[in-house]
C-alpha cells in the first residue's frame, strides 16, 4: 500500500509514522526546513504508545516531483488554511491519483470535503475525526500527548466507508485505535461544538479553556455560541451526539473543560505566532450554514470578526 501525506505537521508525521510502522510505503509533501529535517532524519512517533522511527522517507517539495498513478491513498493533514492551495495543485496534477485513489481529510473543522469535491468524486473523498493529541517537538518528530477516543473514518456524503478498513487496521495496529463510522458528521459536530466555543475566545482573551469558565461574561458568550450551533444543526440535515444544547452544556462544563482546564487552543497558538487561523473552518462554517438556513448566529459572527480583525494586523 502506498500513501502520500500532504501536511508535515504533528498530525501528518504522527499518522505517517503509524502506517509506515505497519508496512505501508509512505511519502510526504513538505517544504523548506521541514523537508530538510525529514530528508536528513526520517520521521519519528514518540509519546504515548509504541515509539517508531522511519528512515529514508521520500519527500516532495513540489507537486511536479510527485510520481504519477502511484498512491492508493492521500492523507490531507495540513491546516485547513492550505486547502485552497492543495486542491488547486491536485486539480492541476490529476495524474498523481489513480482511478481508485482515496483522499482522507484529517483536519479540524466541518465540511472540509466540499472544496475537494469540486475536483474529485464523493466515492474518493472521506473525512476523519481526530481528537488524539499530537505535538511536534522537532520538525521530524510527532509526539502523542493525549488519547481519549479512537480516530474515526467516514464520509460526510454518506458513502460506505468500508473501503477504508485497511487504513483503520494499520493505524490501530500501530497502537492508536481507529474505527469506521457511518456517522462521522455527528462526531465532527461534537468536535466543532468544543472548538467553536473555546478556541477563538481563548485566543482573543489570551486565557486557558478553564479560565473562560471563571468569568460570567465569557460564560454567557459560550452559552450563546452553543445555542446557535444547535439551532444551525437542527435547521440543517446534520445531527450530533446530543439532543439539545442544554444536554451538551452539562457535559461541556462538568467534564470536557475540566479535563482540559490548562489547555491553550491551537487558535491561540496561531495568534501568538501571528499566522492565519482556522477560524473559517470553525465559526465561519457555522455562519455559512446559519445564513443558508436563516438562523441567527450573531455571537458566532462577533467572535469570528474579532479573530479576523486580529489576523488583519499580521504582515503575512
Amino acid at each position: 500500500m502506498k500513501i502520500l501525506v500532504i501536511g508535515a505537521g504533528a498530525v501528518g508525521i504522527g499518522l505517517a509514522a503509524s502506517v509506515a510502522s505497519q508496512g505501508a510505503e509512505i511519502a510526504i509533501y513538505a517544504r523548506n526546513e521541514t523537508a530538510k529535517a525529514i530528508k536528513e532524519n526520517g520521521i519519528q512517533r514518540t509519546g504515548l504508545f509504541t515509539h517508531y522511527e522511519i528512515e529514508n522517507v521520500p519527500v516532495f517539495e513540489t507537486y511536479e516531483e510527485i510520481p504519477k498513478n502511484t498512491y492508493d491513498y492521500i492523507f490531507i493533514t495540513s491546516k485547513t488554511t492550505a486547502n485552497e492551495d492543495i486542491t488547486y495543485n491536485l486539480g492541476q496534477h490529476m495524474d498523481i491519483l489513480k482511478d481508485t485513489t482515496k483522499i482522507i481529510i484529517f483536519q479540524n473543522g466541518f465540511g472540509n470535503d466540499e472544496i475537494y469535491l469540486k475536483h474529485f468524486t464523493k466515492k474518493q473523498v472521506f473525512s476523519a475525526r481526530v481528537i488524539t493529541g499530537f505535538t511536534r517537538p522537532e520538525r521530524h518528530i510527532s509526539e502523542v500527548t493525549v488519547y481519549t477516543e479512537p480516530i474515526l473514518l467516514g464520509s460526510l456524503q454518506k458513502e460506505n466507508p468500508d473501503c477504508l478498513q485497511e487504513i483503520a487496521d494499520l493505524i490501530t495496529s500501530s497502537g492508536i485505535n481507529c474505527e469506521l463510522t457511518d456517522e462521522v458528521d455527528k462526531y465532527l459536530w461534537a468536535k466543532m461544538l468544543y472548538n467553536c466555543t473555546l478556541n477563538p475566545l481563548g485566543a482573543i482573551l489570551d486565557v486557558t479553556y478553564g479560565q473562560l469558565t471563571e468569568n460570567p461574561y465569557t460564560l454567557e458568550l459560550m452559552d450563546n455560541v452553543i445555542d446557535e450551533i444547535f439551532e444551525v444543526i437542527d435547521a440543517s440535515d446534520y445531527e450530533t451526539l446530543w439532543h439539545s444544547s442544554e444536554e451538551y452544556k452539562d457535559i461541556f462544563y462538568s467534564k470536557l473543560i475540566p479535563d482540559t482546564y490548562n489547555h491553550y487552543s491551537s487558535t491561540h497558538q496561531d495568534i501568538q505566532r501571528k499566522i492565519k487561523t482556522e477560524i473559517d473552518s470553525f465559526n465561519g462554517k457555522v455562519i455559512q450554514l446559519g445564513n443558508a438556513n436563516n438562523v441567527n448566529v450573531d455571537t458566532n459572527k462577533i467572535i469570528y470578526n474579532l479573530i479576523k480583525a486580529i489576523e488583519s494586523t499580521f504582515k503575512n
